[in-house]
This record gives structure tokens, sequence and C-alpha cells, in this order.
């Protein structure tokens, strides 16, 4: 029987604190992702309805998959190789020079040539300390861009000529020039920009702010609109081509997946929600999915 297209189910139904960061393992054909708040690195097996997990002593931020089996996990405490196997993490590098009470690892991603971008989240959110880092293959950690307090969305375009990025506390999102071989970024410019919440303004008539995305192989932008209870796909030119209605309050972040790709996964989250917003939606936390037409990119794996 075909799924319909573009309507939102519970694909995973233990529910994390705050679900984040999903990818789609190539070789696995199954989901990671990570729940930050509940210190857990998780892998779902959509054949066998199977969930694995990892728990940690701090928060696991965001994952990538690596050439050689296993996955690098950005953490409050550093960048790790982490052996699913035996269970052992290897530091790659220690965090940047912030205050771990204040400042973490938030959104992440690795680049077509195998390079970790990690963005930060100043968590008092003023003033806007958090920035984005980028991990190179031989281990070194440089900044890369700042002035940001939630870092998110970071994504790249088919041709890997332009990164996203974005900030989501001023609901911005950025869009950069890419140069793929020197791993640099350039002529950063707004490329969509939504409405602040107003002050006594309803969740209800709110559309949320940008959270983390993903991109379809047409080079659309399809973002999680954290307390909007939506998905955006906006065009490369930034336009709302489709929104789709999720039966949750804060979805945080789309991965494409599946065999063809066409499976859009979206991490949710129920972290501090009111008690009468969680018993109306039994879903939040949850792991949702919905079928799309345009498949997405395949996840980078990171060679660091």
């Amino acid at each position: 029987m075909t799924e319909p297209l573009y309507e939102a189910r519970v694909a995973v139904e233990q529910p994390a604190v705050l679900g984040e960061s999903p990818v789609w393992h190539p070789d696995e054909q199954a989901l990671y992702y990570c729940d930050i708040a509940g210190h857990q690195l998780r892998r779902f097996d959509p054949h066998t309805h199977t969930l694995d997990t990892w728990t940690f002593d701090t928060n696991v931020c965001h994952c990538a998959p690596t050439p050689k089996g296993g996955v690098v996990l950005a953490m409050r405490d550093g960048l790790w190789r982490f052996d699913l196997r035996r269970g052992q993490r290897e530091a790659i590098v220690s965090p940047p020079p912030y205050d771990p009470a204040q400042e973490r690892f938030n959104d992440g991603k690795s680049d077509p040539a195998g390079r970790l971008w990690s963005g930060t989240i100043y968590e008092p959110r003023k003033p806007p300390l958090a920035a984005l880092y980028r991990l190179d293959v031989d281990g070194v950690l440089t900044r890369q861009a700042d002035g940001l307090t939630v870092c998110n969305g970071i994504a790249w375009s088919p041709d890997a000529r332009r990164m996203y990025w974005s900030d989501t506390t001023s609901h911005t999102v950025f869009v950069s020039d890419f140069d793929l071989e020197r791993g640099s970024v350039a002529n950063t410019r707004v490329f969509a920009r939504f409405d602040l919440k107003r002050e006594g303004q309803s969740l209800d008539d709110y559309g949320g702010r940008p959270d983390g995305a993903a991109v379809d192989v047409e080079g659309n932008y399809w973002t999680a609109m954290f307390e909007g209870s939506r998905l955006l796909q906006l065009s490369p030119e930034g336009a709302v081509l489709r929104e789709v209605r999720l039966p949750v309050r804060c979805p945080t972040m789309p991965c494409f997946g599946g065999a063809d790709l066409k499976t859009l996964y979206v991490t949710t989250s129920r972290e501090k929600r009111p008690a009468e917003e969680l018993a109306a939606q039994p879903a939040a936390g949850c792991v949702l999915a919905l079928r799309v037409e345009v498949p997405g990119l395949p996840a980078n794996r990171c060679k660091v």
C-alpha cells in the first residue's frame, strides 16, 4: 500500500526529550539521531522497528557517519569518534574556547569533502556569542562565522556551490557561496527571514522559527519551523513552495531517508513544553515520517 504524500505519521514511538540531528546511514539503511537533553545517540531500523540507544554523561548534539564505520559525535565536551560496537569514544578535538556551562555544540553536518561543520548555541541567547566552526580532515577546528545565538539549518546545494545555515533566534536563514576545494564561505547574505514572535502572541498565530534543515535533489531547502508546527519547502530563491502541517508544536530537523531517499524523517522536541500542550500532542518528542515526491541528497560522510 502506497503511503499518502506529505502526510506525517509517527515513525519512532519512543519519545526523546529533545530529538535532533537525524541522519540516514547509507550503508545500514537506518536512521541515527540524537536526544540532546537525554544525553543519547539513537539508531532506528525501520525494517525491524528496533531502536538502539547509547547514553552518555553529557549532551550529544549531532552525529555524522564515517567511511569506515562508527560515527563522529559533537558533544558539549568536544568532538569525538564513537565505536558503536564497543561503545567507546575517542577524542578528536576539545571544544572551542567557550564556557561549557553556557554554550555547546548544536546543529552540524559533513560537507561533500568530508569536513565536519558544527554550529553552537549560546544558551542565555544574549549577547550573540554562538558561532559556526569547521573541523578539517586533519583534525584542526576553526571558526568560520560568529554573531549568532542558535546556529542551525546547515546544508549544501546539490552542486555544493552554496552553503546554508540559520540563526534560529533571529528567525533568519543565511546562504553563502561555498568553495568545496578550500572549504570556505564568502558573500554571506540573507536567504529567508521570518516574522519574530510578538510579545503576547499566541502560538496558534505564530509561524515558528527556522531550526534544522535538509536539501532535496532539486535544490529546495526544507526547514523545520520550531514552535510553528510545520515544515517549509523553500525554493533556491527562498520562496515558499510548500507548507506541511505537523501534529507537534516543535519540529527540530528533517532528513531524507529510505532506499529511495523520499521519506522525510523529522525529529521533534518535548523539552520544557507545557503539560496541556503535551497532553494534546502525544507525538511530541517522537520521530515523524512523511513521503515526498522529490528525493533528498544522501548524507555526506565525515572523513575526520
